[in-house]
């Protein structure tokens, strides 16, 4: 029987911690599970119930911090020094897996040892309402190489995973390391494609593997200076897997970076226009979004999305959230007569 270590970090979520380690512990028949409850110095009871839940079931573990350490230290404190089962988990105080998760994923990760980690899809829930209902009857799954995996992710410029719906091979993640400090806030997309310049990926098709609580200051994600900062930080992360992936080929990696830097480019441009869209240019920070897509791709001024921004501009914020449907309208059919001018050139269709 295969083994899973779930490390739960917690600040200030001890009255979520029954409902995050019940659900690593109940409706996972088939895996041996021990979870390690770890309360970074919270100021709260949280450590208090910690301790009941240790009290009541032999495989629960706390540790508490004398000091606040902070989320990415306790992350790497618990899968680097105390996880040794054959599979690691990270999840938070306030998330929960579906029934049957952890077995999902442990099948497929006996049935692949080149697998470094998979994942399922999650389910989002507000913390003020029901739980959805989950999929947990298996639909199959996928291997996918990792340096296809990791170019996927370089095309696309953004993480697909959350978090608790992951499940790691331990011995990639003592060899590869953990969170790495740098990037704070994009950490998690770093590491998983850290994990895939080296293992293959699984991936859990037709299920949901975790639920992923959505507080209310995260559903309404800003528009504002924090537009900036995501961009920063997503490219921090990517720049950071290509300093560690030094078993690509140098022209990998320059190809790699062109991609999405190119696109990391061309978001931060349309988020600059829908600034004007939605009549918030005194918010958002458009010159320096632009700005920010200059310094990733030298000729972002050809990029599509720098045309809408200058039509926009041309249009002026008072009169632009009016007229954007219209505006949005041409420039997606613009778009597709550039394709297909683009492909008549190429093929002669």
């Amino acid at each position: 029987m295969s083994s899973v270590s779930v490390v739960i970090p917690c600040y200030r979520y001890g009255h979520f911690l029954e409902q995050s380690v019940g659900s690593a512990l109940t409706e996972q028949d088939g895996v041996d599970v021990k979870v390690l409850i770890i309360d970074d110095a919270s100021p709260d009871d949280s450590a208090e119930a910690a301790h009941r839940l240790a009290k009541a079931d032999s495989r629960v573990e706390v540790l508490v911090h004398e000091r606040n350490k902070g989320h990415l230290a306790t992350y790497n404190e618990g899968l680097l020094e105390w996880a040794d089962g054959d599979y690691t988990v990270l999840l938070s105080a306030d998330d929960r897996l579906t029934p049957g998760a952890l077995v999902r994923a442990a099948a497929l990760l006996d049935a692949h040892p080149n697998v470094g980690f998979v994942y399922g899809h999650p389910l989002r829930f507000a913390a003020d309402q029901p739980l959805p209902p989950a999929r947990t009857e298996g639909g199959g799954w996928s291997v996918w190489p990792g340096k296809w995996w990791l170019e996927r992710r370089f095309k696309a410029g953004h993480g697909c995973i959350t978090s608790p719906e992951v499940v790691v091979r331990t011995d990639l993640q003592r060899k590869l390391g953990g969170y790495d400090p740098r990037l704070p806030h994009s950490g998690d997309i770093e590491m998983w494609m850290r994990f895939a310049a080296h293992a293959d990926v699984g991936y859990l098709k037709g299920v949901d593997q975790a639920y992923y609580r959505v507080h209310s200051a995260s559903m309404s994600q800003t528009d504002f200076s924090g537009q900036l900062d995501d961009l920063r930080q997503r490219k921090a992360a990517y720049d950071a897997v290509l300093e560690h992936a030094a078993q690509l080929p140098a022209a990998d990696r320059d190809r790699l970076a062109a991609t999405v830097n190119r696109k990391l480019a061309r978001q931060a441009l349309w988020r600059a226009a829908r600034a004007y869209d939605r009549g918030r240019t005194e918010q958002v920070p458009v010159d320096e979004l632009v700005a920010f897509a200059a310094a990733c791709h030298p000729a972002y001024q050809r990029l599509p999305e720098f045309a809408g921004l200058c039509v926009r501009r041309r249009i002026g914020t008072k009169t632009m959230p009016y007229l954007q449907p219209l505006v949005v309208t041409a420039y997606a059919h613009h778009a597709r007569e550039r394709l297909w001018w683009r492909s008549w050139r190429r093929t002669g269709i």
